[in-house]
């Protein structure tokens, strides 16, 4: 069993955490340099759902489910009907008038299940007096079923007909489910075990803990394959940060949220952030600081840049760099009748190459600041090109842009406009 303990002395911690704050207005590799400011909501916005290429939902504690056009920032559809706050969201492929029709089903503490139809902001079936509520979703691929898991794990038919339900099961109730190869479903019950999934393309999938356990599983015969125990250690004296194996005073850290690629593992560990090779099964890079509170969400970016939003309201684009190779020591010349002149007292080479020893460990920097939420940002949605909407408990969405492609676009439909006034 492998425990790797990501440490540093509590100098260093304050230094990472001011390094992390102070990026400054030019930020060069961050293109979301443009914001829209969407409300419609009155509590806080816990859930974002990706309908199509332009459309997106939203939903949260006031119970209510707004439906947005991503490039104008337009509401397009309000869908009313839950009395309580909405407990879980997901989208629904079904076949209406002989064509693939995307619907969403979303699960409230008022008990009720309900499929709506986001075209029209109708509800096309629901589901009412159930014993508990529902706190997760899971539509299966391949399979015309859909499962809602809370006190009791249920399965639906496309219809709305229930089809099998599990036993009754601790307070606790299943807060996750991932979908496994040959229709088996992992669920998640009970705080003292796992509660967060992820599936990889290879067969694999991950779960993390409260007390920072990390295991990837395999997916068919449900074997550890790769166990971590991600812990942050304080300790005292000049120490720099290093990941080493060993056994020290340890101060555990809930894992909050696993995202993927299907070969890098993205966890958020408390306030910091944790990335692992699931392939090579390694660490890549950590750091222990990416936020001031704990971090709610995080994304895999196409072009390998790491996404991440926390308590503290802020939204944080991470790039994968290698680290800087050891200085050679500088020859004795001219410069060197100066001794010490100019340089610290303090040796700090030997700390950077224990943690250069780790094979393929690169640093996590920051390259992107997003700062326009006043409350904790529960979570983001990217949509390429076209932007990205974060949801806060501020009440509101923003739609981040790249400010340079909507700068293009705009003089585009001047110049349509122009010749169109011209042709008249």
């Amino acid at each position: 069993m492998l425990r790797w303990i990501l440490g540093g002395r509590g100098a260093q911690g304050a230094v990472e955490k001011s390094a992390a704050l102070c990026i400054g207005e030019e930020q060069p590799k961050n293109c979301f340099t443009e914001l829209q400011v969407l409300k419609g909501h009155f509590d806080i916005v816990r859930f974002l759902v990706q309908i199509d290429d332009f459309r997106l939902a939203s939903a949260g504690d006031d119970g209510m489910v707004l439906v947005w056009n991503v490039e104008t920032g337009e509401r397009l559809v309000e869908l009313r009907g839950h009395t309580q706050q909405i407990t879980a969201m997901t989208s629904y492929t079904f076949i209406r008038g002989g064509k693939p029709h995307t619907g969403l089903i979303t699960a409230s503490s008022d008990r009720t299940l309900s499929l709506w139809d986001p075209d029209t902001g109708n509800r096309v079936q629901t589901v009412s007096d159930l014993q508990s509520s529902a706190r997760c979703l899971l539509v299966l691929s391949g399979v015309d079923v859909w499962l809602s898991g809370g006190n009791e794990l249920c399965v639906w038919s496309r219809d709305f007909q229930l089809q099998c339900k599990s036993v009754h099961h601790r307070d606790a109730g299943i807060t996750a489910m991932v979908e496994l190869p040959r229709n088996y479903i992992a669920a998640a019950m009970d705080k003292e075990i796992v509660f967060f999934c992820s599936v990889f393309s290879d067969g694999l999938f991950a779960s993390g803990s409260h007390n920072g356990e990390l295991i990837l599983w395999d997916a068919v015969d449900w074997t550890i394959q790769a166990y971590e125990f991600i812990l942050w250690e304080e300790q005292a004296g000049d120490a720099q940060p290093e990941i080493r194996v060993g056994q020290q005073k340890q101060t555990d850290m809930s894992i909050q949220h696993l995202a993927t690629d299907g070969e890098l593992v993205v966890a958020a560990v408390g306030s910091g952030l944790y990335v692992y090779n699931a392939v090579m099964k390694t660490v890549v890079a950590y750091r222990k600081i990416a936020h001031d509170s704990d971090v709610l969400h995080t994304m895999l970016l196409d072009n390998g840049q790491v996404m991440s939003c926390s308590e503290d309201g802020s939204v944080r684009i991470w790039e994968l760099q290698d680290l800087p190779l050891p200085a050679e020591p500088a020859p004795s010349g001219f410069f060197g009748m100066f001794g010490t002149f100019g340089r610290s007292g303090k040796q700090t080479g030997a700390p950077m190459k224990k943690l250069l020893d780790i094979s393929g460990l690169r640093s996590l920097e920051l390259i992107g600041d997003l700062i326009g939420h006043s409350g904790a940002v529960q979570m983001f949605a990217s949509f390429g090109e076209k932007g990205l909407v974060t949801c806060s408990a501020d009440h509101l969405l923003i739609a981040w842009k790249d400010g340079e492609r909507e700068s293009q676009l705009r003089s585009l439909a001047l110049f349509q406009k122009l010749e169109e006034m011209q042709g008249l």
